[in-house]
C-alpha cells in the first residue's frame, strides 16, 4: 500500500474515531443512569416533570430497539467542516447500518471516496473504502475497526488511559438514545423548555449538562483505569477546554425521542451532533461483509510499530 492510501485511511479512522469520541455522553454506561432497568434519577426524584417524561421515555425507548437515524456532526477546524449519516441503527443488540458523506469525513485526502457505507455489528466497524482502497489492498474494500484491539494497541504504546479511551470509542460508536435519556436525567439542571414542533412533530424539548469527571466516572468503558487515571484523563480533556457537554432532546406525545443534540466546547470551537430520529421498531439485520473483502486497521497498526 502506498503512502498516499495509508494516509487516506488514517485520516478517515481519525475522523471516525472523532464521530465516536465527541458523542460519548449520548452512550454513558446504564450502570450509574439506571437502578434495576430504570433512570436513577428517577427514583431518587419521584414523578416531577420533566423527570416523569424523561422516565416514561427511558421506558419507551428501551423497548422498541431500532429506528432510522439522520445525523449531522459539525467539527470545528476541519476540512469541509460537517459529516452527515444516514441509515438504521439498533442497541440491544447494538447495530448500525449507515452511509457516512461530508468534506470532513475525507480530510481533503486524494482518493477518499465521496461516500461510506459503515456497518457496525458485535461492536466491531467496517468501512467500505471504495474502489480505490481495493485497487491497493488486494481486492479488500472494507476497513474493520475493532476499537477492543486498538485499544490493546494504544495501551502498548501510551499507557492504560490510551488504552481506556479506545475502549470508550468502541463503547460509544453506537448512538443507544436510551442511555443518552439515561444520563439526561442525571443532569443536576436537566429543565423543560416547552413545546416544539419538531421534524412534523409536537414535541417537549429538554436540555441539561453533563460536567467532564461525571461522564468519565460513569462510563464503563473506562472502568478498567482506576480514579487518579480516569481524574488525570478528565484533566486533560477540561486542559483542551472542554469542562461539560451540553445535551438537549424533544420528546414526543408517544414517548419517544424525535431530535437529540449535543455540543461539547473545545479550544479549537464547538462540536456539535444533531441526531434525528424515526421509524421506530423498524426491522434491521446488519451483517459483517465477508473476510476476504476485508483488511484489519489494528494489524495495519500493530504492523507498522508504534510510529502508527
Amino acid at each position: 500500500m502506498n503512502l498516499r492510501t495509508r494516509r487516506s485511511l488514517a485520516a478517515l479512522a481519525a475522523v471516525t474515531a472523532l464521530v465516536a469520541g465527541a458523542t460519548a455522553c449520548e452512550e454513558q454506561d446504564a450502570a450509574k443512569g439506571t437502578k434495576g432497568g430504570k433512570p436513577a434519577a428517577a427514583e431518587e426524584k419521584g414523578g416531577g416533570n420533566p423527570v416523569s417524561a424523561l422516565t416514561a421515555a427511558f421506558k419507551k425507548t428501551s423497548e422498541v430497539r431500532t429506528a432510522h437515524l439522520e445525523m449531522t456532526m459539525t467539527v470545528p477546524g476541519a476540512q469541509g467542516g460537517e459529516i452527515t449519516m444516514s441509515g438504521v441503527q439498533g442497541w440491544d443488540p447494538a447495530l448500525l447500518d449507515v452511509t457516512m458523506s461530508g468534506g470532513a469525513l475525507g480530510g481533503g485526502q486524494a482518493g477518499a471516496p465521496e461516500e461510506i457505507r459503515a456497518v457496525m455489528v458485535d461492536n466491531v466497524m467496517y468501512m467500505d473504502m471504495g474502489k480505490a482502497a481495493a485497487a491497493e489492498m488486494d481486492g479488500k474494500r472494507w476497513m474493520k475497526l475493532d476499537y477492543a484491539e486498538i485499544g490493546k494497541a494504544a495501551e502498548e504504546a501510551g499507557g492504560a488511559e490510551a488504552g481506556g479511551l479506545s475502549g470508550a470509542m468502541n463503547e460509544n460508536m453506537n448512538q443507544d438514545p436510551t442511555e443518552s435519556l439515561g444520563i439526561l436525567l442525571e443532569s443536576p439542571n436537566v429543565r423543560s423548555l416547552g413545546s416544539e414542533k419538531v421534524n412534523g412533530l409536537q414535541a417537549e424539548h429538554y436540555k441539561g449538562t453533563v460536567p467532564v469527571k461525571e461522564m468519565i466516572d460513569s462510563n464503563k468503558a473506562f472502568a478498567e483505569l482506576d480514579k487518579e487515571q480516569r481524574d488525570r484523563l478528565a484533566a486533560t480533556v477540561e486542559q483542551a477546554g472542554v469542562k461539560s457537554y451540553e445535551i438537549e432532546v424533544w420528546v414526543t406525545e408517544d414517548d419517544l425521542p424525535t431530535r437529540m443534540n449535543v455540543v461539547m466546547d473545545s479550544a479549537v470551537g464547538k462540536m456539535k451532533v444533531k441526531m434525528d430520529l424515526s421509524d421506530f421498531g423498524t426491522k434491521a439485520k446488519v451483517t459483517a461483509p465477508p473476510a476476504s473483502e476485508t483488511f484489519d486497521l489494528a494489524e495495519m497498526m500493530s504492523g507498522a510499530g508504534a510510529g502508527a
